[in-house]
């Protein structure tokens, strides 16, 4: 019994650490709030789309110094109209 609550506060410390982060993009919604200090990198959505709708990377510190990544969707390139 000691030794699996000790495994919990083990996890939960650890996890309070990010050490079980995702590292996956998350998926923005309308209306998600970022908490964005700096942006690192956009990767637009494809130029070959023709005006479609494509997904589009965002790479992002946040003010507590953590590097997050975020997909959105994203009009693409309408440059032949």
């Amino acid at each position: 019994m000691k030794s699996s609550i000790a495994l919990l506060a083990l996890s939960a410390t650890l996890a309070s650490f990010g050490a079980f982060a995702d590292n996956s993009p998350s998926t923005y919604e309308y209306g998600m709030p970022l908490d964005i200090a700096k942006v690192v990198s956009i990767t637009p959505a494809s130029n070959d789309a023709d005006c479609q709708v494509g997904t589009a990377h965002m790479v992002y510190v946040d003010h507590q110094g953590q590097t997050r990544e975020v997909d959105y969707r994203q009009m693409g390139n309408c440059s032949q109209l």
